[in-house]
């Protein structure tokens, strides 16, 4: 485990949250649930019918003590639920008959739970893709106020301490939105700098990637990427946000000195956003197999509240990482 991830293990125990989990009909879940539990590092609501979960409980050997149930067909789960979510989609349609089918879902009613303040955060894509778990969370928990675009990001970290945050990187957008506009990369650039802030407890220092360095190339892509970093820079001038730059412009001291000379960025970049979400998937997964690193995500970012996502490879120390980073996310109130 990192030195990054452990700190946030800690920072959550600090401050404990109760974290939803809905994936109740996976075995990982439960042994999870029971790691964070036993740790201190969370309480956790365990979504889904009572019978159900026990006896998944007791196929896998998990003891439920200290860890809560919510039904979603609990009768007062279920109509404060969709009530909620009647009125939220009433504009398309929804009628309160519908809403019932819908929050029985463990991830809607999960999400419902999240909107209503019943937990503090919720975890979930152990075996739901990203479309499936981030759906619920759009329609209902919805964005921050001034955000227009949720995205996501990855914690990296990397045996190269000389670079970064002692080798921890935020990579953006690497697990949501696949060709953002100017102004969705600027929000992608802003949102990543935050999770920097409050997950690596650094000062953000934020390369716009391209395949140009400040002007060395001509293409519709690099403009792309310039307009994103002058609406960026416009909408948040107190953070530190330069592009548009090469990967080694962005790491490398000397290289960014000679191609960038002057950038407050260039050379100590800690947040790399990328141009789309090819290169930054790509990238993220070359640099985790080479360097035998770590890569904690995709985190959803922009959300009025954290909600968050995992791979369907998760392990079950991924699921306890990311309800950790969901906690800390909670308790700092983001």
């Amino acid at each position: 485990m990192s030195d990054i991830i452990a700190r946030i293990r800690e920072r959550a125990r600090q401050n404990l949250q109760l974290i939803a989990l809905p994936e109740t009909e996976d075995e990982r879940t439960y042994l999870a649930a029971r790691k964070l539990v036993d740790e201190g590092i969370a309480r956790i609501a365990l979504i889904g019918e009572v019978s159900k979960v026990e006896a998944k409980a007791g196929e896998v050997g998990v003891s439920l003590d200290g860890i809560e149930i919510i039904d979603p067909t609990d009768e007062t789960v279920l109509e404060k639920c969709a009530t909620l979510y009647t009125e939220l989609r009433a504009k398309r349609g929804m009628t309160i008959e519908k809403a019932r089918k819908t929050v029985v879902d463990p991830m809607f009613c999960a999400a419902c739970l999240l909107k209503l303040g019943d937990v503090n955060g919720s975890v979930a894509g152990a075996s739901h893709t990203t479309p499936e778990t981030a759906r619920p969370l759009l329609q209902i928990v919805k964005m921050a106020p001034g955000v227009e675009t949720a995205s996501s990001c990855f914690i990296m970290t990397t045996p190269r301490t000389d670079l970064g945050v002692g080798g921890a990187f935020i990579f953006a957008d690497a697990g949501l939105v696949p060709n953002p506009w100017p102004h969705q990369l600027a929000d992608i650039a802003i949102a990543s700098a935050e999770s920097a802030r409050l997950y690596l407890e650094c000062e953000p220092f934020v390369a716009m990637l391209s395949f140009s360095t400040a002007g060395s190339a001509d293409h519709p892509d690099v403009d792309k990427v310039r307009e994103a970093t002058k609406i960026a820079k416009k909408k948040r001038p107190d953070l530190n946000i330069d592009g548009e730059m090469q990967g080694d412009a962005a790491l490398i001291a000397e290289v960014g000195d000679k191609k960038c000379p002057g950038s407050k960025v260039a050379g100590k970049a800690n947040v790399l956003v990328f141009p789309d979400l090819d290169a930054g998937n790509i990238a993220y997964k070359l640099v985790q197999r080479l360097t035998n690193g770590g890569a904690y995500g995709p985190l959803l970012q922009g959300l009025a509240k954290p909600g968050m996502d995992l791979s369907r490879g998760a392990m079950v120390d991924d699921i306890v990482n990311v309800a950790a980073i969901s906690a800390l996310r909670a308790g700092a109130g983001m």
